[in-house]
């Protein structure tokens, strides 16, 4: 294919899955503002002003980076593994499998569109946050390639997880089970040096403390681990995750009987 059927494949993927989630935005961008302004209000004013500071800022200000992020990981993750698996089960994604486009085209498109989910409720999420708090950018560069790299990861993770899934309980089960416990155990609520040191070590092996600390790292300044490590393990898992969908993909898992 000439690059300019690659461009309209792509970018068609990717305005397919904008006008999606844009269409029916009071189920996709509505809710997770609704539910981070509660986390703002509950965590951040009621407890956190019980708290005091930690790290050096205002509890409220040290929790938002984590609440940013963990908006940003949900909904990138959410979005793509929703719309693959539904276009699976409707039978219409092999209109677009015995198409000329090639699968890196079509995981492109795919991840694209998850982070642009992503990254708008991350943007919506931070705009929120100033009503509470006052934030200012530490390091401009380190907040944008973090921000961008997580959501195209659970973006990935997303379609992966709708690749193997067989019915619609199977794409509940890794946001319920995994997602989310290893969010709110990454970091997003309190700094690990609070942890005796068995702990924090236990703390190192979950990957979302990287992308939450390199995201805060980002804002504030302040990191339990060095944000460059934190690039790399992303970057890694970025790899390796392009690589199983991929091969997924190819092999046609889940979609050829």
């Amino acid at each position: 294919m000439t690059f300019s059927a690659l461009w309209t494949a792509f970018y068609t993927i990717l305005t397919r899955e904008i006008r999606r989630f844009t269409r029916i935005w009071p189920q996709t961008l509505l809710p997770p503002a609704v539910t981070m302004t509660l986390y703002f209000i509950i965590f951040g004013s009621l407890i956190g002003s019980r708290i005091g500071e930690m790290g050096g800022f205002d509890y409220m200000q040290f929790i938002v980076p984590g609440l940013i992020m963990m908006a940003v990981i949900t909904n990138s993750y959410s979005n793509v593994v929703s719309s693959f698996f539904s276009m699976k089960f409707q039978r219409s994604i092999e209109e677009l499998l015995v198409s000329p486009v090639p699968n890196w085209a079509i995981l492109a498109g795919y991840v694209a569109g998850g982070m642009a989910r992503g990254l708008s409720i991350g943007v919506i999420v931070t705009l929120l946050s100033l009503a509470f708090t006052q934030l200012s950018i530490h390091n401009l560069a380190m907040v944008v390639v973090t921000v961008f790299l997580t959501s195209a990861l659970f973006s990935l993770g997303g379609f992966i997880n709708a690749m193997l899934a067989t019915k619609f309980d199977d794409i509940s089960i890794v946001p319920t089970f995994v997602l989310t416990p290893l969010t709110y155990l990454g970091g997003v609520f309190y700094s690990i040096d609070m942890l005796p040191g068995f702990w924090q070590g236990v703390s190192m092996a979950n990957p979302i403390l990287y992308m939450v600390n390199g995201f805060r790292y980002g804002i504030l300044g302040v990191s339990d681990v060095n944000p460059f490590v934190s690039l790399g393990m992303i970057a890694v898992f970025i790899v390796l995750l392009a690589a199983v969908a991929l091969h997924l993909l190819s092999r046609g898992k889940g979609i050829r009987h």
